[in-house]
């Protein structure tokens, strides 16, 4: 697996990787992550462009959303098992 692209961006870290025929898009902040998988097929041949393309802002707010629910998610957990 290799990194083809980084994404600035101020609230979560944005790789995208190249394996086996695949984009890999991964989201990182702070300990947790999210990440999808893109086949090259799929996509209209642009390669990694077609990636920046699907990546807009809207997409990025989802997924920022989302981290605030998997945060919260685990939080609880954890709670829910201290002593």
């Amino acid at each position: 697996m290799r990194v083809v692209a980084e994404l600035p961006h101020p609230e979560c870290k944005i790789s995208i990787f190249s394996m086996n025929q695949k984009y890999i898009v991964k989201f990182e902040q702070g300990t947790f992550e999210q990440s999808y998988k893109l086949a090259e097929l799929d996509l209209s041949g642009g390669g990694v462009n077609d990636v920046f393309e699907i990546i807009d802002e809207e997409f990025i707010q989802t997924v920022i959303a989302r981290f605030k629910v998997m945060r919260s998610d685990f939080t609880a957990a954890y709670n829910r098992h201290q002593y």
